[in-house]
Order: C-alpha cells, then structure tokens, then sequence
C-alpha cells in the first residue's frame, strides 16, 4: 500500500510539474514585414489584411507583430526600405504591388515573399509559373493585363459616340507595358484611337490631363502605379473638371468620386493574402504554394460623377453593375 501511494505521490508531483512547465512556455510571436506604397491610400486593402489575420487568430502584438513600410509614393525608396526589413530579419515580407514585390526580389532571395496583389507575376520574372513559384515569393494574381480591354469595352458602352481615350499609367509599372498593348487590340476592334500618357512623378499629373485636352481626348482609362493610386482624387477631381469619362482599376477610385471602375476585388485579395502568411509561417515554402488568380471581380458606377459630367448611363449597362453610388 505504502508503495502505491509513493507511486501515486510521484506522478501527481511529475504531471503538475509538466502542467506548471507547459503554462510557462511562452507565446511564440512571429515578426513579419509589410512593403508598398502608401498606407493612407490603401487603408481598406490593409484591413482586410489585418482582418484575414486576425481570423486565422493572429492578433498584433500578442503573437504577431508587423513592421509596416511605405514608400510615400516615392518609387526610388522601397530599395532601401526592402533591405531594411531584411536587416530586421522578418519571417516573411508582404509586398503591396509589383514595384514592391522587385524590391523585395531583389533585396532577398531566402526570406519568403507574400505578393498581395500582381498585375503579372510571370510574365514580371518574380515566379516560374502560377502552379509552381519555384523561388522565395508567392501570393496572388490580379489579371490587370487581361482586363484592360474589357474596361475600354464598358467605356464605350456607356458613351458611344468616344472617339479619342486618354490612357494614364506608369510606364516602369510591371504589367503596364501588357496592360497597353491589350488596351490596343480593344480599341483597334472599338475604332477607338489611344493616347498615352506616362505618370512618374506628382508633377506629371497636370501636365498629363493638359496633353489630353490637348489631343481632345473623350475620356481617360486609368491603369495601376503607385504613384497614380496615391494621388487618385486629385485624378478624380481633373478628370469630372475636363467632363472626361473615366475607367478606373479599383473600387476606391468611384469611392472618391470617380465615373466607373472593373476589376478584382483588392480589399479580398489582401485579405487571402494572410491565409499564405498562415502556412509560410507554420513552415510551407513559398515555391510550393501556387499563386492563387482572383475569384471576385466588381463593377461599380457612380452616378453622382455621371452627372456632374453631364453622362446618361445607359439602362443595361446599370443593371450589370455589382453596385451603383447614387
């Protein structure tokens, strides 16, 4: 009985010992690193990353903390803010477009690259292929290129009389070259004639909207750029001045007064962007993660910006939107 009891002393002491030694291990908190442009610009896109988050049961400071950088819309800068997350030795590097994602590229090779959005990973030398990365940087598709003609497509829909449409992009954005040239085949099929016009720099803004009066342009069409998107009501506000219709990429554009928008839900692709934190962090490598294409589009009108530029949307062309601003 006296050994029973010994027995039974001794492995209460060891089990309490484990519980006391196991409620003492400390929460493991990752570092991961947040590369883009500006954040005031994209604040929706970074909820819905921090919301993807929080759902797979991260929450900042406790178990996870993001070292959050922007380029202020000056492109030159991700270089050195790139090498700076890797001097922080961050576990994973999320990138918020293209110029992001080559800065990232080239400041590392080993630390896992998680592109929240991309115009054209492939065809911009950052993965080998959509099903299998090959290298330190995964993450999701936008499909801009392919969308390009079908933004001119609604443009005319809505204004059929356009004979003349300004294109506003960046030219050094990765996908805008593609971008373009899909833009083209539309418009040659459309008897539709382009004008491009390259924004590098916050001083090209006026002057661009100058070339396009200029070229009596009808309407503008917007592609992507860091630059572009963190001036974007300033674009909205010259384009409603010049009573231009306009098609932009993104819902925050018709958010902040713009004519129309057609293309991949942004806020949702950030969002899934935290699900390829998830599993890199709990040890998958980003080249056997294939890069996800997106599985939400949206076509929004506003018909306040309508107005104010004296446009009648056409009936079947309002019943397709996904949501109408009035």
């Amino acid at each position: 009985m006296k050994s029973n009891f010994f027995v039974w002393i001794l492995v209460t002491v060891l089990l309490t010992t484990a519980h006391v030694a196991t409620a003492q291990q400390p929460t493991r908190v990752w570092r991961v690193g947040y590369l883009g442009g500006s954040l005031a610009a994209n604040a929706d896109r970074i909820e819905a990353f921090r919301r993807g988050l929080r759902e797979l049961g991260y929450a900042e400071g406790k178990n996870i903390v993001i070292d959050w950088r922007d380029s202020e819309g000056k492109l030159d800068r991700l270089p050195a803010i790139a090498a700076e997350l890797v001097r922080l030795k961050v576990e994973t590097i999320i990138t918020g477009g293209p110029v992001a994602t080559r800065a990232a590229k080239e400041a590392t090779n080993t630390i896992p690259v998680v592109m929240a959005q991309d115009s054209d990973p492939v065809g911009n030398g950052f993965i080998a292929s959509l099903a299998r990365p090959g290298g330190n940087i995964t993450g999701l598709a936008t499909l801009a290129p392919e969308l390009s003609g079908k933004r001119l497509e609604l443009l005319k829909e809505v204004s059929p009389n356009l004979s003349r449409i300004a294109v506003i992009g960046t030219s050094t954005e990765p996908g805008n070259a593609q971008a373009l040239k899909e833009t083209g085949l539309a418009a040659e099929a459309l008897a539709v004639k382009l004008q491009s016009l390259d924004v590098r720099d916050p001083k090209d803004i006026e002057t661009i909207f100058q070339a396009a009066s200029k070229g009596r342009a009808d309407a503008i069409l917007v592609l992507g750029g860091p630059v572009i998107n963190s001036h974007r009501k300033r674009i909205v506000e010259l384009a409603v001045k010049g009573r231009l219709a306009a098609m932009y990429y993104a819902a925050e554009w018709v958010v902040d007064g713009g004519l129309m928008t057609y293309g991949v839900n942004f806020p949702d692709l950030f969002r899934r962007a935290a699900t390829y934190v998830d599993k890199i962090l709990k040890g998958t490598k980003p080249a056997d993660l294939p890069v996800e294409q997106p599985i939400k589009f949206e076509f929004i009108v506003n018909l306040k910006a309508a107005k104010q530029i004296g446009l009648t949307i056409p009936p079947n062309v309002l019943v397709r939107a996904d949501r109408v601003i009035r």
